[in-house]
């Protein structure tokens, strides 16, 4: 630090010290104005001039210093100078105060702060750069912080001394013209009476709804802010657009048609989205026929002989497909329409926030919801163009079954498709970088899954990096992989990728709007899952931060009501308790915190578990596998996370997810009745756990003696009469 700063910073430390060393404070409170007030409003009427500079002065000192007290001389300035000499007075010296406790800053901390953390700032930085006058008028009309800390971060940026000046004086100014009115009616009381008169009582109404009022201007400013360079429609088609017939999008446009709004949903592909057509259902169907062939190998354990055991892979595969068509109705353009839905098929184009294009005709909308979903994201591993390789889109094309079927990925996809394929009579490898399958879950619950894949044939290869694929010249395709340390080529007839989802964002004109994609492919959204052009939402996979189906539902209630009704009351997306469940066998069903996601946010815990195995209804089925684990809050039974692995884990699961909901504990799930013999009981019975881990043990120690002497026995174990007279 220089000398020049070294100077200042003492200066700075010297006044503030002696704000608090003398107790200035207290000449800043309306208690010492109340009390002197008479001798001040005298002098101000003999010397108007002095007053004023004076205030002024002290004003500036107070907010540059970034000293309490400057909310109280904004009331005093207008309970002594009146509503229009008090607002200017206030207004310069609070923006001249500002301005100086932001040079402070600047010359004393900025350099430091943006050399010690430049790189985790950069993002701020250019949004600084890009918009911060915008900012710093929405936090000085609507503050979310004190203003002394504004002043004080602000400075610290790289927003400009002067922008910082002029957008503090217009931000601020509203806000001082509520205060100092509430001030000059300070100024007229002159006995208890005053305190309800109606000026004063209005001014403290007007102090209360201000901060309404104001957030209201900022919503009106971000709104023509948005829509400046886009030429509104004198009427629209329709109340809302959703781009996409997917989960997201179904459900937005039936909850828009149920209130009444026109809506138009338009769909390119196939009504239902990957859900119905290339994920949830289709798996599901497989993943039926694959435990079906399971089964017949086990029917021995269940006193049943069964002689043909031989799988018809392409009748599986049609079996798969005939499902769909089953489930396809409840998607069906007739449906919606019949809802009161108007479908389109055709690719949509958003030309500006009022307009989206299908084919030759240009839909006007009031809203726009866009619910397009995911892809299966293809890796750029080299040489994977030369692979016919498969995603979870096109496997369902399958008829013939592969001899050899390797499969990358080891998340919820690659695991639910490597145990079917197995299960159907193919040999399956399956690989994955992370050093364990479900990355996502605890440890014990993915060396669950593991020992029982490799139980069942399954080739399982964790820690393996693929490098790139090859073809030799007679057609046979390798992949080339790296584990610690060593390379090593995986031979195989047809290949999986499972690796991920990215967003369908292409070809949507999003760049029409300026919506620019976040890093990991999904539009960013606000907690209203607004996009940053307000009429436009996005909900489903492209929203993100869960990429599940029923996720995708619960966005679009938001979406929708969001939409069509924001301008009343908005609500914010909860995703306080996401479950999930993948349907491996066994089931893995997760509901709020694992271990590792508790310690790594450091949150303290207590771990209840319970093994299935002990389960009647479990043994009878044989599926005596798995457990239930629950996390605790510490020394109390609310329910911060649980994770069941066993048989129908993704049905047991909803307890605990209305427990968490709804903030019923543990003992209340004790206390309540479930049907024997069911699987159900599981949950009961890790609720019993928890309790007897609680139990209070010095009073069942009093509770034991207090039985024993109702026996008529001494604590040595001799019988008493009832005159507690030893019996011979």
């Amino acid at each position: 630090m220089n000398q020049k700063k070294t100077g200042l910073l003492i200066i700075v430390a010297a006044l503030i010290g002696s704000f608090f060393i003398f107790d200035l404070g207290q000449y800043l409170s309306l208690d010492y104005f109340e009390s002197q007030r008479n001798q001040i409003l005298s002098y101000t009427a003999a010397n108007p001039f002095k007053a004023a500079a004076l205030y002024f002065v002290i004003y500036v000192l107070v907010t540059g210093l970034s000293l309490p007290g400057a909310a109280v001389m904004t009331l005093i300035g207008g309970a002594v100078f009146g509503l229009f000499e008090g607002t200017i007075l206030v207004s310069f010296a609070s923006t001249l105060g500002a301005t100086t406790a932001f040079v402070v800053s600047r010359l004393l901390l900025k350099d430091w702060v943006q050399g010690k953390f430049g790189d985790s700032l950069k993002a701020i930085n250019k949004g600084v750069e890009r918009e911060g006058a915008f900012y710093l008028f929405g936090l000085r009309l609507v503050p979310l912080f004190p203003f002394f800390v504004i002043n004080l971060v602000m400075g610290l940026t790289p927003l400009k001394t002067r922008t910082f000046f002029w957008v503090s004086q217009l931000g601020m100014l509203p806000g001082t013209i509520v205060y100092v009115n509430a001030g000059t009616q300070l100024g007229q009381i002159e006995s208890t009476a005053g305190i309800l008169s109606p000026g004063l009582i209005g001014s403290f109404i007007l102090l209360g709804i201000f901060p309404i009022i104001a957030k209201r201007i900022m919503d009106f400013i971000k709104l023509r802010k948005a829509f400046s360079r886009f030429q509104r429609p004198s009427s629209y088609d329709r109340n809302m657009v959703v781009i996409g017939a997917g989960s997201a999008g179904l459900v937005t446009s039936y909850i828009a048609a149920a209130v009444k709004a026109k809506v138009s949903l338009i769909e390119k592909h196939k009504m239902g989205g990957d859900c119905l057509n290339t994920g949830c259902v289709p798996s599901k169907a497989l993943l039926r026929s694959a435990k079906m062939a399971h089964y017949m190998g086990r029917a021995n354990e269940f006193g049943i002989s069964v002689g043909n055991k031989e799988v018809d892979f392409s009748a599986v595969m049609e079996r798969v497909q005939s499902v769909v068509k089953q489930v396809e109705p409840h998607d069906s353009v007739e449906r919606y329409t019949s809802l009161g839905v108007d479908c389109i098929e055709g690719e949509a184009t958003i030309l500006d926030p009022f307009r989206v294009k299908v084919g030759d005709r240009i839909l006007t909308t009031r809203n726009i919801v866009i619910a397009t979903g995911a892809r299966p994201f293809v890796p750029p591993i080299p040489g994977v163009e030369k692979v016919d390789y498969y995603t979870s889109d096109n496997i369902w094309e399958l008829r013939e079954k592969p001899e050899n079927l390797l499969i990358l990925g080891g998340g919820p996809i690659g695991c639910e498709l490597t145990q079917a394929f197995n299960r159907l009579g193919v040999k399956v490898i399956q690989m994955d970088m992370a050093p364990r399958l479900m990355p996502r879950e605890d440890e014990d619950v993915s060396a669950v899954i593991e020992e029982r894949f490799r139980s069942e044939g399954v080739e399982v290869l964790v820690g393996h990096s693929a490098k790139a694929f090859r073809k030799t010249e007679d057609g046979k395709d390798y992949l080339v992989c790296e584990h610690e340390g060593q390379t090593k080529e995986i031979h195989f007839d047809k290949v999986l990728l499972a690796v991920g989802r990215k967003a369908n964002t292409d070809k949507l004109g999003l760049e029409n709007i300026g919506l620019k994609p976040n890093p990991n492919g999904t539009l960013p959204v606000n907690e209203y899952l607004q996009t940053a052009t307000p009429n436009i939402y996005a909900a489903g996979d492209i929203a993100g931060p869960y990429q599940f189906t029923h996720t995708a539902a619960h966005q679009a209630w938001y979406a929708a009501v969001n939409s069509l009704f924001g301008s009343f009351k908005k609500f914010k997306a909860d995703y306080r308790v996401i479950p999930w469940a993948t349907f491996t066998d066994p089931e893995v069903a997760r509901v709020g915190l694992s271990e590792e996601e508790a310690r790594q946010q450091g949150i303290e815990y207590e771990v209840t578990k319970f093994g299935i195995d002990d389960l009647d209804r479990a043994i009878a089925d044989n599926e005596a596998h798995g457990f239930i684990k629950v996390l605790t809050v510490p020394g109390k039974d609310k329910v911060l996370g649980a994770t069941i692995v066993g048989y129908h884990a993704g049905e047991l699961i909803t307890e605990y997810i209305s427990a968490m909901k709804h903030g019923i504990g543990l003992n209340k799930i004790l206390g309540t009745i479930h049907i024997y013999p069911t699987l159900s009981e599981t949950n009961k019975y890790a609720a019993g756990e928890w309790k007897r881990a609680h139990a209070p043990q010095n009073v069942l120690e009093w509770l034991a003696k207090w039985h024993q002497w109702r026996l008529g026995k001494k604590a040595g174990g001799q019988e008493t009469t009832q005159s507690g007279e030893a019996l011979k």
